[in-house]
Parts: C-alpha cells; structure tokens; sequence
C-alpha cells in the first residue's frame, strides 16, 4: 500500500525541517502501533556479504535521516537491508542556525546546512541499546564544531572508542561541507595521520572487545581525479574496510538560477548523482576490488542504483530519494536487484 503520493504534498507544504520531524513521528507511531506491516511493502530477502557482514538486502538508509537513533526500528521495518545511524559528536550540539534545509523540487534535491545538529554520542548508544536491533547497524561519527581541527582525531577517537561495542561498522564522517574545515581531513598528510591513528585504536578495540568491526571512510563527491587515488591508495595502505562514496556537493552548476542556488551547504539528490557514480568509478579502479565501496548521492530510481553497482559499488545507501519518492523506492531497487 504505496501511501506517499498521498502524504508528500502535506508533508512539502510544511517547512522542510518540520516535514522531516513530522515524517519520523509518523513512521514511528506505524511501527509502534504494529501497521507496518500492512503499510509497507515486503521487502524480498536478497543476502549479500560485505565487510565479513551479512546485510539482509543491499540497500541501506543514509546518515542523515537518525541522526540520534531514536527511530532504528521504525525505519528497518521500511525494509532496509541497513540502517546508518548520526553523524554523532562526542558532546551534544545545536547544529548550524535556522533555516538550514531547503528542498528544490523542480531539481529534486535538497540542500542542507544542519551542522551536525545531534544529542550526543551518550544518547545515541543508549537508543541503541533500548531499541533491541539486531540488524546491520552503521553509526557515523564525526567531531564538535568546537574542537580545533588539528584536534579532530580526539573526536574521533572518542566516537570509535564508545561506539564500537553497538556498532555493525563505524564510518568517518570527514566530508560534510556543513562544519569549518572538515573536508581539509580528506588531504594529504591530514588524512593519512587521522586514519592511521583510527585503525591502530580499532585494533586494539578488536583485543579488548573479541569483535572486529569494520572501519568505513565517507567522502566527498568534489574530489579530483588525483585526490581519489590518493584516498584509496591510504585506504589500501591502512586496510580501512570500505568506503561511502559520496557525501553532498558544494557544487551549484546543475542548479544555477534557482532561488535556493545560493544557499550555504550540501546539495543532494538527483544533482549529485554523476558526480557520485564518478567518484564511486574511479575508486572501483584505483582498489581494484580490495575493498568494497557504498554508493550513496543521487540514488532516486532502481536504475540509478543499478547504475552505481555496475560502476563498482557492493551496496547503495538512499536518502533524498526517499523524500522525493517515499518507501516506494526502496521496493523498487531491491526488486531490480
């Protein structure tokens, strides 16, 4: 019972921001009251391992969306094969000022600036636990907007520390456009030093907790050709487990002339899929099939994710598509599997 089409002209009539709240109560109140079931569609079970991980499907949910866990399982029932969870911050912070997301329908796109806007590493562990998921769960982790960023890797070292117990695989966020500098961690030596750093702690996390768990690396969707063998090359160095290609862009070229065009932040949707499907090729030649890549940017039909799989992704992860399309879509690109 497809009821989006329905719902989505209320849903974009209310601020965006409001609209994404609204839309989490709402999935959680089905879950809760048991209509998921007859609400959603069933989802086939089509298994594929990744990481040493079996996920149930390949098609999971985006950070973003949860960004504290408090919907986990309201959302699994829409059918993913995963569920990623923040970007977290090791303290609680407001995010960036308001308004700080902004749909472009004509484009099918969003732009945001939230800032990490999150509750803390401490809440989001404790939804976790209270949810009982038993699934495959990501939680993404990134640093304060405070925290210097010469400073960065005590965030995220304290993001894998409390977050590796809970954790299915944890990914570093390193290429939101939405806090000071971020991105300059996707550079040279910057990069090499945090991931380095990363992997030596998840090794001594595997000993003292008698579990390994994988290590992802998300990146931008702005890189040149060099920075992405660069990336996979430090990848490869380091044995990081996977990659997220890509983050949002900082490009406007596919929306100059819109009124949002000028608006701060990350462009996502159908604007940043050539971009992402680009970079998700180039890293697909660099590693050579060492490593797996999770697609995510642009994903709004089963034809555009079976176009980041043929580019050399093992999973995809789908965000604005859900706004646009509703669950609908996450039928549809499993089915096309």
């Amino acid at each position: 019972m497809n009821l989006y089409p329905l719902l989505r002209p209320f849903l974009f009539s209310l601020d965006p921001e409001t609209a994404h709240e609204v839309t989490l109560k709402l999935l959680n109140a089905t879950y809760v009251s048991g209509l998921s079931n007859l609400i959603y569609p069933k989802i086939a079970h089509k298994p594929v391992t990744v990481m040493g991980l079996e996920f149930k499907n390949p098609v999971g949910l985006a950070a973003g969306m949860d960004k504290n866990g408090d919907y986990i399982n309201a959302l699994d029932a829409l059918g993913f094969g995963f569920v990623e969870i923040g970007t977290v911050t090791p303290r609680p912070q407001p995010g960036n000022p308001k308004p700080r997301l902004f749909r472009l329908p004509e484009h099918q796109a969003i732009i945001n600036r939230m800032g990490f806007n999150n509750l803390g590493i401490d809440h989001l562990l404790a939804q976790v636990k209270n949810s009982g998921f038993s699934g495959i769960i990501g939680i993404n982790i990134g640093k304060n907007f405070d925290t210097p960023i010469e400073q960065a890797a005590d965030d995220y070292l304290i993001g894998l520390r409390k977050a590796y117990s809970a954790a299915s695989y944890i990914t570093l966020n390193i290429s939101s456009p939405n806090t000071k500098n971020l991105r300059q961690l996707q550079q040279g030596d910057e990069l090499k030093s945090l991931i380095s750093t990363l992997k030596e702690e998840q090794l001594k996390l595997q000993q003292e907790h008698g579990k390994y768990v994988p290590l992802v690396l998300k990146i931008a969707p702005d890189l040149s050709i060099d920075e992405i063998a660069h990336i996979a090359r430090l990848l490869l160095d380091f044995d990081i487990d996977g990659v997220i290609a890509t983050n949002t862009t900082i490009s406007r070229d596919l929306i100059a002339g819109h009124h949002h065009a000028e608006q701060a932040g990350g462009l996502s949707g159908a604007p940043v899929r050539e971009k992402s499907t680009f970079v998700v090729q180039e890293l697909a030649r660099e590693l050579n099939g060492k490593l797996p890549i999770i697609a995510a940017g642009g994903i709004l039909t089963a034809s555009d994710a079976q176009e980041k799989l043929a580019a050399g992704a093992s999973l995809v992860q789908l965000y604005s598509g859900l706004i646009y399309r509703g669950p609908q879509l996450i039928e549809d690109v499993v089915k096309s599997l």
